[in-house]
C-alpha cells in the first residue's frame, strides 16, 4: 500500500526531510573535505615562506603570504556554511517533530534564510539550489530571494589586506619579515638570479594549489 501510495502521491514529508537531511550531511562532508585540503595547502606554504625569508627573498614570500591570507578567509566562509548546513538540519529536525502533530510540513522563514546564504557558496550552490526548489514546493519555504551575489570578502581595503598580509608574515617567520616589507633595490648576481627561478617554481606551484582550492 505504501508503494502505491508513494508512486501515486509521491514521497511522504517525513521522507522528504529523510531525503534532505541525508543531502545536508553529504554537502557538509564536502566543505570539510575542501577545507582539509585547504590546511595542507596552506601548511605548505606556510613552510615555504619560512625558507624564502631565510633566503630573503621577501617579494616571494610576500606572494605567497597573500594566497595563505586568502585562504584563511575560504577556510572562514566555508566553516560559516557547514555550521549554516547543520542549522537547516536542526530545522528539519522540528519539521519531524511537527509532522507527526499536524501531519505536514510548516513554512520556515529560518530554513529560507539559511538557505538563500548557502546558494551564494559556488561549491554547493547547484545542491542548495535544487533543494530549495523542493522545499518551495513542499510549502516550506517561499519563492527563492533574488540570486544577487553579496561582494565577495576578498574585496576589502587594500591598506586593511596590506596589514593582515604583514601580521601573517611576521608569524610565520618569528619577526624576520612582515614590518619590513619592502624589496631590496641591490641588483642581483647571475646565481641570485638562478636561484630566484627555482624559487619562483616552487613557490609557483604552491600559490597554484591554494587558487585551485579558492577558485572551486
Amino acid at each position: 500500500m505504501q508503494s502505491i501510495n508513494r508512486f501515486l502521491y509521491g514521497p511522504t514529508p517525513e521522507e522528504k526531510v529523510r531525503a534532505w537531511q541525508t543531502k545536508l550531511r553529504s554537502e557538509s562532508r564536502l566543505l570539510e573535505r575542501e577545507m582539509r585540503q585547504l590546511d595542507l595547502a596552506t601548511n605548505k606554504a606556510r613552510q615555504s615562506v619560512k625558507q624564502l625569508a631565510t633566503k630573503g627573498d621577501t617579494k616571494s614570500a610576500r606572494i605567497l603570504a597573500v594566497e595563505i591570507v586568502r585562504s584563511k578567509k575560504q577556510k572562514d566562509r566555508l566553516s560559516v556554511s557547514k555550521a549554516r548546513l547543520g542549522s537547516i538540519g536542526t530545522q528539519l529536525t522540528q519539521q519531524l517533530a511537527l509532522i507527526k502533530v499536524t501531519g505536514s510540513l510548516q513554512k520556515s522563514t529560518e530554513i529560507m534564510k539559511l538557505s538563500n546564504s548557502l546558494i551564494k557558496l559556488p561549491q554547493i550552490s547547484q545542491s542548495m539550489r535544487e533543494m530549495s526548489m523542493e522545499m518551495v514546493k513542499a510549502g516550506i519555504m517561499e519563492e527563492m530571494l533574488s540570486d544577487t551575489l553579496e561582494m565577495d570578502a576578498d574585496e576589502e581595503l587594500e591598506e586593511e589586506a596590506d596589514a593582515e598580509v604583514d601580521k601573517v608574515l611576521y608569524e610565520i617567520t618569528d619577526g624576520k619579515l612582515g614590518e619590513l616589507s619592502s624589496v631590496g633595490t641591490e641588483l642581483p648576481s647571475l646565481e641570485d638570479k638562478l636561484q630566484e627561478e627555482e624559487t619562483e617554481r616552487t613557490m609557483e606551484r604552491y600559490r597554484q594549489q591554494l587558487n585551485g582550492l579558492l577558485s572551486t
